[in-house]
Formats: C-alpha cells, sequence, structure tokens
C-alpha cells in the first residue's frame, strides 16, 4: 500500500516564527489570525478551526480518519486463527463482544495487547480528552500523579478505548508550562490595553511556624469595552524578606510598575497565619486549634515588638508609599472575630448549639433537614464537608438564625431532650444573630457570591465602604446587649479602630460620591464633602492629564474625523437652528452638574461608560477608583482550598506543581471559558 503522508493541524496555518522549547507563531490559512502556543500542543490551532472555520476541521478529521484506515491493524479487520491462514479470516464487524470487548466494540486479547487502533497523539480526540484531564487537574487541585493510578487508567480504557493516556511527566513538563504560557501571554495582552488598574497582594501562609508559604498578586483591570477583569498575575513561594521586592518583578515582567492606582495589601499576613472568622463552635476542631494558634502567636508578636503589626505597615508603607489600601471584607472579619472572642458566656452557647447542629446534621435525613434550612449551602458543615464556604462565618450565622427559628422542630426530629439549649442561652444566641446581622448583610454584598463560586468574575469596588460603615456604625449606637454587653463594647472599638478612618478618607469619598447609586446622599455635611471631593478630584484629574501628554508623546495621534458638509454655512439650509457651540467644562462644573441629577441603581461602570462624553473629567477618576476591590481575591479562596492538599494525607505535590495549579486555577476563566 502506498504511504500516506502525515497529517498534521499546522497544515492549516503559516508557521511565521519558532523559538526556544518548541514555541511557534502561526497564521491561519483562511483568516490570517495569529496563533501562539507550543508545537507539542496544538490544541489552540484546533480550536480556532473548530470554532472559526468548521469546513476545514471537518476536512481535517476526514483525513485523519482516512490515514487511520490507511494503516489498520490486523486485528482491527480480521482475526487468522488456524495458524493465521486468511483463508478462514472472520471480519471484525461478525465478532462484537469477541475476546471481552467493552460496549460491543470487539476488542480482542493479543497476547495482551488491544485490538483497537489508538489515537494518533494530534487526532483532534486525543488532543480535547487530554485538556479536559488538564482542565479537570487544575480545577480540582488533584495530584499530577493521578493519570497513572491503575483505576484512572481503567475508566480511560472503559469510556474510550482508542485514547493513549499521557504519562505524568508530559502533563508537567509539557502541558500544563504550555497552559501557563498561554494564560501569560493572554494576560500581558490585555494590560497593555487596560483603561486603569489596581493590585492585590495577597499572602498565605500553611502556619505560623511553618515556612511554607505563597505570594499572589492579583490584578483588577478596566478593559477597553469597559468590563471589569481579574487575572492572577503570578504564584511565587513566600520569602518574609523579599515579599516587596518580589512584587515589583512580578510587576515590571507584566508591565504594570507604576500604572496601579491603588494596592490592597494587608502588611500583617505575611508574619502570621490568619484563619478564616468562623462561629466558635461550628468549625472542626482542626480550624479551632489554628485559629487559637493563629491569635496567640499575634498577640505574642505585637506583644513582644518583634515584628509587630506597625512595624510592618510602616515597613510595606514605605514600600507601597500611598498606593496601599486595607481589604474592607478582611477589616469587617477581623472586627467580627474581635466581637466574638470578648464574650465567654457566647463561646459555651454556641459550642453548645454547634453540637446541637453537628447531631441533627448526622442523624436527621438531608431530606427533612432541607424543610428547615432552606437556601443554598445552608447546611453549611457535616461529615466530609471542608469547604472553605463551611468556615464562613457569615453563612454558620444564618444556619444559627435558622437553627433557633427551628429548634422546636429540629428536637423533635432528633428525639426529645436532645441537646437542649436553655433559656439564657437561647437568648445568649439570638442577642448575637441580631447584633451581627447588619455585618452579615454587609460581607453578602461585598463577596457573598464570591464566597459561593470562586471561579465568578464578579467585581465589588470600595465604593460600597462608607455607606457600609456608617450603618454599622448607626446600628451600633441603636443596639443594647443586656445579656452581653462586652460584645457590643468589642464590636464598637473594633469597628472604630478598623473601619471608622474609612469615613474621613478622600479616597473613599470620592469612590462613593461616583457611584451613581449613593452620590451624595449618604452625607451629613455635603458642602464639606464637596470641597474634599474637588480636592481629591484635582489631584487626580492633573495625574491624568500628565498620563495623556506621556501616551501623546510615545503614540501618533489619530487621524482627524471627516467633517459633514451639512456642517458647512448654507442658505439651502438657513431654516435649521444652529448648534450651540460646545464649551469643555471645568472639573467643578461637571461635578455640580453631576450631583444635581438624582441618584440611578444604574450599575456604576454602566453608567461611567454612557456619561463618559458628558464628564469626561469625572470619569477619568471614576474609572481608576472603581477598579479597587472591597473583597478578597479568587487566589486567597484557593489558597485555602490548596491547604487541604498539603495535609499529610494528601501530601503529593511538588512545590512547583502546586503554584503553577493555583495559577492555572485562578486564571481558568481566561483559559477555558
Amino acid at each position: 500500500m502506498a504511504s500516506v503522508s502525515k497529517v498534521s493541524i499546522l497544515d492549516y496555518f503559516h508557521i511565521v516564527f519558532e523559538g526556544e522549547n518548541g514555541k511557534i507563531e502561526s497564521n491561519c490559512k483562511a483568516c490570517g489570525t495569529r496563533i501562539q502556543a507550543k508545537r507539542s500542543v496544538t490544541s489552540n490551532f484546533v480550536t480556532h478551526l473548530k470554532r472559526k472555520h468548521q469546513a476545514m476541521y471537518d476536512d481535517f478529521v476526514k483525513r485523519k480518519d482516512m490515514k487511520r484506515e490507511g494503516y489498520p491493524s490486523a486485528p482491527m479487520h480480521t482475526l487468522t486463527p488456524n495458524g493465521g491462514n486468511g483463508r478462514y479470516a472472520l471480519p471484525m464487524a461478525t465478532r462484537v463482544g469477541v475476546g471481552g470487548g467493552a460496549g460491543g466494540l470487539g476488542t480482542l486479547d493479543r497476547g495482551g495487547g488491544g485490538g483497537v487502533s489508538k489515537f494518533d497523539k494530534h487526532d483532534p480526540r486525543q488532543v480535547m480528552i487530554s485538556e479536559a484531564i488538564t482542565k479537570m487537574i487544575v480545577h480540582d487541585l488533584q495530584p499530577v500523579s493521578m493519570v497513572e493510578n491503575h483505576g484512572f487508567r481503567v475508566l480511560l480504557q472503559l469510556l474510550e478505548p482508542r485514547y493513549t493516556p499521557d504519562p505524568q511527566h508530559y502533563i508537567q513538563n509539557q502541558l500544563l508550562p504550555a497552559y501557563t504560557y498561554q494564560a501569560q501571554l493572554t494576560i500581558r495582552q490585555a494590560l497593555a490595553s487596560a483603561h486603569a488598574l489596581s493590585l492585590s497582594l495577597d499572602v498565605w501562609r500553611a502556619s505560623s511556624a511553618a515556612p511554607l508559604g505563597y505570594l499572589g498578586v492579583t490584578c483588577h483591570f478596566l478593559s477597553l469595552e469597559w468590563q471589569m477583569r481579574s487575572a492572577l498575575l503570578a504564584c511565587l513561594p513566600l520569602t518574609c524578606n523579599r515579599v516587596l521586592s518580589d512584587f515589583d518583578e512580578v510587576c515590571h515582567s507584566h508591565g504594570v510598575f507604576g500604572r496601579a492606582f491603588r494596592v490592597v495589601a494587608d502588611p500583617l499576613l505575611a508574619t502570621t497565619t490568619v484563619k478564616p472568622c468562623c462561629l466558635p463552635g461550628f468549625c472542626q476542631e482542626e480550624d479551632d486549634e489554628d485559629d487559637a494558634e493563629s491569635r496567640s502567636h499575634l498577640e505574642g508578636t505585637v506583644r513582644n515588638g518583634h515584628v509587630g503589626e506597625e512595624a510592618w505597615e510602616d515597613s510595606w508603607d514605605r514600600g507601597l508609599g500611598v498606593c496601599r489600601v486595607d481589604c474592607f471584607s478582611r477589616s469587617l472579619s477581623l472586627c467580627v472575630r474581635e466581637g466574638l472572642h470578648s464574650c465567654t458566656q457566647l463561646a459555651s452557647a454556641l459550642a453548645k448549639a454547634g453540637r446541637f447542629y453537628s447531631y441533627i446534621t448526622t442523624v436527621v435525613p438531608p431530606e427533612k433537614l432541607s424543610q428547615v434550612f432552606e437556601g443554598p449551602g445552608m447546611v453549611v458543615w457535616g461529615q466530609g464537608n471542608t469547604s472553605p464556604r463551611s468556615r464562613d462565618w457569615a453563612a454558620q450565622l444564618k444556619v444559627l438564625r435558622q437553627l433557633l427559628e427551628s429548634v422546636d422542630v429540629l428536637e423533635e426530629m432528633s428525639g426529645p431532650g436532645e441537646m437542649l439549649l436553655g433559656v439564657l442561652e437561647t437568648a445568649l444566641l439570638r442577642e448575637l444573630a441580631d447584633t451581627l446581622e447588619p455585618f452579615m448583610e454587609a460581607w453578602d454584598m461585598v463577596c457573598g457570591e464570591r464566597q459561593t463560586d470562586a471561579q465568578t468574575d464578579r467585581h465589588v469596588s470600595i465604593s460600597l465602604a462608607l455607606p457600609c460603615v456608617l450603618g454599622l456604625r448607626k446600628h451600633l449606637s441603636e443596639t443594647s446587649t443586656p445579656h452581653c454587653p462586652s460584645l457590643m463594647a468589642s464590636l464598637s472599638q473594633a469597628a472604630e479602630r478598623r473601619l471608622a478612618p474609612i469615613l474621613e478618607d478622600p479616597l473613599y469619598i470620592t469612590a462613593t460620591t461616583l457611584d451613581p447609586q449613593f452620590k451624595l446622599t449618604w452625607s451629613s455635611d455635603p458642602e464639606w464633602h464637596r470641597q474634599v471631593l474637588l480636592e481629591e478630584l484635582s489631584k487626580y484629574s492633573t495625574d491624568s492629564n500628565t498620563e495623556r501628554l506621556i501616551q501623546s508623546r510615545t503614540s501618533p495621534a489619530p487621524a482627524p474625523s471627516p467633517v459633514s458638509s451639512l456642517a458647512r454655512p448654507c442658505k439651502l439650509f438657513s431654516f435649521i437652528k444652529q448648534r450651540p457651540m460646545t464649551q469643555a467644562k471645568s472639573l467643578e462644573q461637571e461635578l455640580a452638574i453631576y450631583l444635581r441629577e438624582e441618584p440611578t441603581d444604574e450599575e456604576a461602570l454602566h453608567y461611567w461608560r454612557r456619561k463618559a462624553i458628558d464628564f469626561p473629567l469625572l470619569a477619568q477618576v471614576a474609572k481608576k477608583t472603581l477598579t479597587i476591590p472591597a473583597c478578597s481575591t479568587v487566589v486567597e479562596n484557593i489558597f485555602s482550598k490548596a491547604e487541604c492538599c498539603l495535609r499529610p494525607e494528601r501530601g503529593r505535590f511538588l512545590p512547583k506543581n502546586l503554584e503553577t495549579l493555583i495559577y492555572l486555577k485562578a486564571n481558568y476563566r481566561l483559559l477555558w471559558t
């Protein structure tokens, strides 16, 4: 039989550049689109043909099928028993099920080998399955070594006998680096054209005593289409004395050094492990122990003056300058944490309620519990539930509230006298739930959806922070806690120390006022806040003018728009009213007109995209302030999940593998959606 030339997806592309490590750049022969990838990972080329040129993709698949038919394996068509005499050969199609083939494929045992022709390594189906397995490893933070497990390979053989599993070293050394390169390229291209951007610096440590930890740098940027996007720029091993220098290197390598409007960073995270806040008794024992260890380490650090909070904050302020701001959701969580640990009576009552809840989730069928605990994710912990959501104090508070409202029904379900709450304990817990309800509402507004779905691209800016603080301050001043006065005192002190400075900060005043749903409706002294706003806007407007001047020197001036003939004087059109001459408004005039308009519920970015022509100076500042996030980043939630992967029973990751998987998981939407 005449030889059949090798069929490659690259036949449909012109290779214009080939670099080191197999990196290539090719232009599509049909549309000229530039595709960048590695020669060993051709999924980008296959995906482009499948999405943009279906006819060419069908031709490619047909050629691959013809190639397979041109090189048949003998057992695929015939079985030649009787000494190999072809005269008595039986067609494969007539021997369905012979040899134990699954699903009627007719797989034959040929000395231990399968009788099914395997995919070529460049076959679209082979590439697609390999990509799906890699996506599963990234999404679930699974060890790459799972592809070598016998059970996993048996499952693949059952589902697709023609697929050849990729070995562990191929995924580690080829696929994951290729996807990392693709993500880095996509992120750099998006950042190059970003309108405005801010950064978040997240530090995670396995424990206060362990050296293992990671530094995550996330960029929140406004695209050309006025869409907020977030991308993890880097995940690096943590070295305490190099955090800021590593941060600078990441910024330089991605072209964002000096471009970030603000950096959201908590300097204390570099020296201690701060576990998620949870209700005492409503979290697993190891979390309680870690939380106690974290608190004792934090208290000892500050008390001994070794590397105290103020020292690290001063160090980071010197390194980041005025760009650094605290994460609002983390400050909110720290206030709740301090309040919960201020009252010893609450600890015992919560522990008893937690044991009761643990008991009923064990003995009561889930269908009955769903009648009491309504809403998605309300049963937040139980046997086998170790998700970060199960350690969320706000979700646990919702469970506690519904438990108190249905305690009689639950006691009937679980049996009389089981974990009965006393009158005083019930009153204490109701008081706690009522006191923390506004904190829970603020938490849900800021990061509720993000906690439910770690891959969501929902962005909440700091414009919500100031109204939330005003609401919390009003609530604390009007609420009394007769059963636990120390709770109210501790919450008030924590709020004044951690949240009250927001009310005087010009940045937060500007962000909230430029949010069209608020403007200055929250202000008790509009004239004073207007002056603060004008001073802040003037400073940002000067910075914007400087940026535009630099861009005008480095980029060519755009061609002037063609002038319509209707704009010229003409007797024929003398009856048409002359358009009024538009004059550029000053910053103060723009602000006055903007504030005279009624507030609207329109989404802030959509509003400023529509109003950028009317208020060009204000829009420039709004684009910057709205990039600052009020909630924690996706990578912070991934760090919490990665902690489970580092336990002794699951410690099968190499450090480099875990860094790569965290990076790809945080940028999952950029790669595969």
